[in-house]
């Protein structure tokens, strides 16, 4: 009876997820497995090393996410494909995380754009603020409870410990970042992704408009950018991982500016959201912090 009772524990199938949700952008995929938990399925089509701007599904994801009942994005106009996700989705919600976060104004400078269908006068990069990311967990939940009303005291659970565990990262993240003096905090970055991070922290945002993966700038519009860079005191710039190094590497050669660690802009690459804030700020302090004397 004992060896019956060992072998349907081992033959019997783990507790499977009870509903499916598609996510189109990295972060949203922790935020999705942090509240569901073990009862949702989270598809991550857009992958952990993806570029969430963009989509361009293969018959496979599509196949995967088959049967979702919630889609979630990022919003705000970052996603300039949203009119043909919505002819996909079949009977599940689209969810756009961001839509009721307050948002900065600016657009996203990334580069392959439609900007004929991009959402202009929203900076859409919400998440680097660890308070909007908090709000956006009570979203999620919201939207969990609707699709799954019967365990939304599990969902609730969830986000309260998720949401605890932001307030941990946030308090490490300010005690962290007050190491650099006030007039150090320049935050120049390879595009216009961190004016969250920058208006939550007390730094001025310095966006290299024009040097990202793909694009150039000019010599004229390379000489503007040296003087913005001198006259607000940048001393160290920071690139995006996959940024265009040839570019930064010419400007650090004309200005004497250091390339400091690259910094996680879209959660690409990251484990995790908690991995990618401390990334960031781990950079960003280490550059910007004066050195500690010798003991």
């Amino acid at each position: 009876m004992r060896f019956l009772l060992l072998l349907c524990f081992l033959i019997a199938p783990l507790q499977a997820a009870e509903w499916k949700v598609a996510v189109l952008h990295p972060l949203l995929g922790d935020l999705a497995s942090k509240v569901g938990g073990d009862r949702v399925e989270v598809i991550d089509l857009i992958g952990p090393n993806g570029d969430p701007h963009h989509f361009e599904p293969q018959p496979a994801d599509l196949q995967r996410a088959g049967g979702a009942k919630l889609w979630l994005v990022a919003g705000m106009g970052l996603e300039s494909y949203l009119p043909a996700l919505r002819s996909v989705v079949g009977n599940g919600k689209l969810c756009e995380v961001g839509e009721t976060l307050p948002a900065l104004e600016g657009e996203c400078d990334h580069e392959g754009h439609d900007h004929g269908s991009h959402e202009h006068g929203k900076d859409p990069h919400w998440w680097h603020s660890i308070d909007l990311f908090r709000r956006a967990v009570s979203v999620v939940e919201a939207e969990f409870a609707a699709v799954d009303p019967e365990h939304a005291a599990d969902y609730r659970h969830n986000a309260e410990n998720f949401r605890k565990a932001l307030d941990d990262l946030e308090r490490w993240a300010k005690r962290e970042l007050l190491r650099i003096p006030k007039n150090r905090r320049q935050l120049a970055t390879a595009h216009a992704a961190f004016n969250y991070f920058c208006k939550d922290f007390g730094f001025t945002a310095v966006p290299i408009q024009g040097i990202n993966r793909e694009q150039t700038p000019t010599a004229k519009e390379l000489a503007v950018l040296i003087e913005k860079l001198r006259d607000q005191h940048v001393t160290t710039v920071f690139p995006e991982r996959e940024s265009n190094p040839k570019i930064l590497l010419s400007l650090a050669r004309d200005t004497g500016i250091r390339i400091g660690g690259p910094l996680i802009a879209d959660g690409t690459g990251a484990e995790s959201y908690e991995a990618m804030v401390r990334h960031n700020v781990n950079a960003i302090v280490k550059e910007l912090a004066p050195a500690k004397a010798p003991e």
